[in-house]
């Protein structure tokens, strides 16, 4: 009885998140969407039945029913946004500074979802009391039948990761899903014929001595911008310091999310699957600001948020860094649960720099918040619209015009002609181009990691220069430090987009489903990690992604995921052992 009312829950809670998503439903994939679910009602049902046999008080068997339809019912709104059930990445990640993205899902129809799906799991049991004892045994035989068909199905079957059972999900997530191995490999070299990168070796150390502000832009896909042909002008401040640059168009963020995606940039070091911020805490890193600082550079790194989220101090302290300031160390006239307006951080960093010696080189990271969700702005900004990404598009403006008055700060203090910006997406921002892909951190399209990247610098580049070849944020520190002309740490696995070669962009994520990928040339291969399911799409003639042509280059295919597989497993190694003391 209760076995089946829990599976009813499961169904009628999943219908829900999956209506509202508008997915793909088809005979065979419904079977792929619910066998998790009859699976953990199975397991339920003869959990019940033994507890039952050993003499358990039946409200040890209604606790656990209750526990499981509550917390079924609380993954709704979770699952009409993002798609997913929660795991414990989400959960790790749903804290304070996140309050006020988690207040705007505090709808009166989510409420509404939930008490109706808590209604049914009173209800469900005394309906299934009236029913034949012959529906209990005709249940087991659907639900069996649907476990060893899902497996199959799921399979052959795109059911982006809604497949899960909210349990199953928990679970899962919790295992290990890349093992460690000790293998070497260049991965990222192709062994397909690629366009040989753009030469830029003529700009190594022409920035010595030079200032440097490095600025990584929250929650920002290259797709959204003027600079890479998005269909609004949301970033002005931004087109005009890229008159004199180096624009990277095909830029890829590491890790779709910013704190693990901030050490990559640092340190030149991947991070690795399935890993928490504090693995990093010992990792070795000679951070790029290190590096600087051990040649007489003066370092600083300014957040418009908190560090103490999602273990940021561990990425970010000991790094070389003289000073750091957060949301709590600048204070500001506007406050949200996830840090202080812009323009105060921008007027701390240039009371920072005022106060340096006259003469003083100096390296300043900016970690803004503008463009975090819930996009809130303290005043209206220029597009109207209705829409929830004109919301995101006026939090990226915002954002903006706090570049453009750091930018003026530094021309009136006579700073701008030997100061080198180094800009960059930390990730990008979705809005539903692909079923079920919202936010960020969750899949690995184009606008989830293709990401804005410059290097301008008014002093030695005259004009507007577009880069085409494949670029990763872990080859930024090195970049760095061969504009300065200064060694690269050896233990640096970024290189510097300065030299020819090139090399593939390598990706991950593990909030969700565990999926790896690679940007190589023209091609985008992205892996499901436990399904086995490839995505490769030709970004020239399909740039949305929606063609999988992993039917027609097998070959292609079978090589990508063997290096995706091999890089994440030898970067699980890689991490385990730095970590450790």
């Amino acid at each position: 009885m209760r076995a089946v009312s829990l599976f009813l829950i499961f169904i009628l809670a999943k219908l829900i998140i999956v209506w509202g998503n508008a997915a793909p439903v088809t005979g065979w994939s419904l079977v792929a969407y619910v066998w998790q679910d009859a699976m953990v009602a199975l397991v339920f049902g003869i959990s019940d039945m033994a507890l039952r046999r050993i003499g358990t008080p039946a409200r040890m068997t209604w606790t656990i029913y209750w526990v499981v339809a509550i917390y079924t019912a609380i993954n709704i709104p979770v699952g009409r946004a993002v798609f997913t059930p929660l795991t414990w990445p989400m959960l790790r990640a749903a804290r304070g500074p996140l309050a006020d993205s988690m207040f705007e899902y505090l709808t009166a129809t989510n409420i509404l979802l939930v008490a109706f799906v808590l209604t049914a799991a009173a209800v469900f049991p005394r309906l299934i009391r009236l029913t034949p004892r012959s529906f209990a045994k005709f249940a087991v035989i659907c639900g069996v039948t649907l476990v060893l068909l899902g497996p199959i199905v799921s399979h052959r079957t795109d059911t982006y990761g809604m497949d899960r059972n909210v349990v199953t999900a928990l679970i899962g997530n919790r295992f290990p899903r890349v093992k460690a191995s000790a293998r070497a490999g260049d991965w990222r070299k192709s062994r397909f014929d690629v366009d040989r990168g753009e030469d830029l070796r003529q700009f190594m150390a022409a920035a010595r001595g030079f200032n440097l502000v490095m600025i990584s832009l929250e929650s920002t896909a290259a797709q959204y911008l003027s600079l890479y042909g998005g269909e609004k002008k949301v970033m002005p401040n931004l087109n005009a310091l890229a008159q004199s640059s180096l624009v990277f168009e095909n830029a890829y963020a590491v890790y779709p999310e910013s704190i693990k995606g901030l050490y990559s940039v640092l340190c030149s070091t991947f991070p690795a699957f399935n890993s928490q911020p504090e693995d990093y805490e010992n990792s070795g890193c000679r951070s790029v600001a290190s590096v600087l600082r051990e040649f007489g550079y003066r370092t600083a790194l300014f957040h418009s948020g908190r560090f103490g989220y999602l273990g940021m101090e561990s990425v970010v302290r000991h790094r070389g860094y003289e000073t750091l300031e957060d949301a709590g160390d600048i204070g500001g006239k506007y406050n949200s649960s996830f840090g202080v307006d812009e323009p105060a951080t921008v007027a701390r960093m240039l009371a920072w720099i005022d106060a340096l010696p006259h003469g003083q080189h100096f390296f300043i990271t900016y970690l803004p918040i503008a463009g975090h969700h819930p996009y809130a702005t303290p005043e209206r900004g220029p597009f109207s619209g209705s829409d929830e990404i004109d919301q995101y598009r006026n939090a990226l403006h915002y954002g903006d015009v706090s570049l453009g008055v750091l930018a003026e700060g530094l021309r009136t203090r006579g700073l701008a002609g030997n100061t080198v910006w180094i800009i960059y997406g930390d990730h990008g921002e979705a809005f539903h181009q692909h079923v079920g892909n919202y936010g960020h951190t969750f899949f690995l399209y184009e606008e989830n990691i293709h990401v804005p990247f410059l290097i301008a610098a008014p002093g030695i580049m005259r004009k507007q220069e577009r880069i085409h070849k494949v670029v990763s944020l872990v080859d930024i520190a090195p970049t760095i430090l061969d504009l300065m002309g200064l060694a690269l740490p050896e233990q640096y696995q970024g290189r510097s987009v300065l030299n020819p070669v090139s090399r593939m962009a390598l990706f991950f994520t593990d909030y969700s489903l565990g999926l790896l990928g690679l940007r190589d040339g023209r091609w985008k291969f992205i892996y499901e990690i436990g399904s086995g399911k490839t995505q490769l799409f030709d970004l020239q003639r399909d740039p949305s992604e929606i063609s999988n042509r992993s039917k027609d280059e097998a070959a292609r295919v079978s090589w990508y995921t063997q290096v995706v597989r091999g890089w994440s497993n030898a970067q699980k190694n890689y991490i385990a052992r730095a970590a450790t003391p």
